[in-house]
């Protein structure tokens, strides 16, 4: 049975910001509204009445930065747990229910955060808030489910094993935070998986998923009025507060290295990188335009002409930005032909000092400009991306004016900025290099064998 709820302004905070909607070429009016329910839980919303969908985008902090030491993992098989029975539902009927209403319910455990998602049409909104509500507070963790989800992490444990991609992301991650939980891959190892009980299961969830720290971006068809009560009703009986493990922040060792993992095959998997900036720093949105210019741009970024355009070297090479909680990296990844791989690596330290020095032009500054702005908008394309990006905005504390004020940001960096930021932060000399492969010529601070 559907409910209408009308006349409850007095339980709601409601804060609108009008800004221009940027997706699909069109130009139209959307709202974000701060919602904050009688219980106090707050979300961000975009009403869109166009389509009978909503969405909705939920994260807790924590992630598999929180898992014991000798339980990595745990996080990652907690939530791929949560979508595997409960309350009344065993897996096969809770499943079967999310089908039949048409509901897209999803978890994932990544570094940082404990990440959700649901999508449903609007006629079976309540319904679906009721089994987002089991879920989350009465997961059913039962034998049958545990062992299936443990064989599917020990599977995707087997494939990635050898794959070389991620055996280089493992490498680098592994050196770069020797004594901190970032070391540890969120799927954990065939070892810690083995030592997950469903006492661990349930711990994990009591202790993680709580109110505070809470975030929640929702779009599409549901008024403020609806949402406050289905927040309530939703996420009002999760705990308030656990006390958590304290994490220190910390600076990647970027030392310069050249690491070789050994693998017998006739293409290299490249992984590079030094130390980065956070999300809040005065120079961070300098620095991204600098790396689109430098490494993020695709087709049009300096590494791209060089290395693949001129020289017709890799296969793919890029850049990008990477703030976490608690460090930040500022990395790249190139696949090459092993005969290729020392010209490679040449060429990349050689940009990255090039740039410390290089005087890009105004033409080029705002060709970046226009890129970055124009690729924003894209992501306005659908509900769940509105919800998502919601969330985000939350998380990097960027505030409920970010979208509004983005290309004013952008807009005001200027040529000097970019210099003075590539002279301050592009560091050649730290460059971190993981290879793996069989490349040719390669001195190397490190021999690993592959196998």
């Amino acid at each position: 049975m559907s409910l209408v709820f009308k006349g409850f302004k007095d339980i709601l905070l409601v804060l609108i910001v009008t800004f221009p909607f940027l997706g699909s070429g069109d130009v139209h009016s959307m709202e974000i509204q701060r919602v904050v329910s009688s219980g106090g839980i707050e979300a961000w919303l975009v009403e869109d009445h166009s389509l009978p969908i909503v969405s909705i985008r939920f994260s807790f902090p924590g992630g598999s930065v929180n898992d014991p030491t000798d339980k990595s993992g745990l996080a990652n098989m907690s939530t791929k747990l949560l979508g595997e029975g409960a309350g009344e539902f065993n897996s096969q009927k809770f499943h079967r229910r999310l089908e039949d209403l048409s509901v897209s319910l999803n978890f994932e455990a990544y570094k940082d955060i404990i990440l959700g998602s649901m999508k449903t049409l609007t006629r079976n909104r309540d319904e679906a808030f009721d089994l987002l509500k089991l879920a989350l507070l009465k997961p059913r963790f039962d034998d049958d489910s545990i062992q299936l989800i443990r064989a599917q992490i020990r599977s995707r444990i087997a494939r990635n094993k050898n794959n070389p991609n991620n055996i280089a992301q493992r490498t680098y991650w592994s050196m770069m935070f020797p004594e901190h939980p970032y070391r540890f891959e969120s799927s954990g190892t065939f070892k810690s998986i083995a030592k997950i009980s469903k006492y661990d299961l349930k711990s994990f969830v009591r202790s993680n998923l709580v109110k505070t720290g809470l975030i929640i971006g929702v779009a599409g068809d549901i008024t403020a009025d609806e949402l406050a009560l289905s927040l309530d009703k939703t996420f009002g009986g999760l705990p308030r507060y656990f006390e958590k493990n304290e994490i220190e922040n910390i600076s990647p060792r970027t030392l310069g290295k050249v690491v070789v993992v050994k693998n017998n095959l006739p293409q290299s998997s490249i992984v590079f990188g030094q130390n980065g900036l956070a999300r809040n720093h005065p120079d961070y949105y300098a620095a991204y335009l600098l790396n689109h210019i430098l490494g993020g741009g695709g087709f049009t970024s300096r590494l791209y002409k060089e290395i693949r355009e001129k020289r017709g070297l890799v296969y793919s090479v890029y850049s990008y930005l990477l703030p976490l909680d608690y460090s930040s990296l500022w990395l790249g990844a190139a696949a090459t032909d092993n005969k290729s791989v020392k010209d490679t690596i040449k060429i990349i330290k050689s940009e990255w000092s090039r740039m410390q020095d290089y005087q890009i032009t105004q033409e080029q500054l705002q060709s970046a400009r226009d890129n970055i702005k124009g690729s924003f908008s894209l992501r306005f394309n659908n509900t769940a991306s509105i919800a998502g990006m919601l969330l985000e905005i939350q998380r990097k504390g960027l505030g409920i004016n970010y979208i509004q004020n983005r290309e004013n940001i952008y807009d005001m960096i200027t040529i000097n900025d970019i210099n003075r930021v590539a002279k301050k932060w592009l560091d050649p000399k730290s460059l971190t290099f993981v290879i793996v492969g069989n490349p040719s010529n390669i001195i190397s601070s490190e021999v690993i064998s592959g196998k």
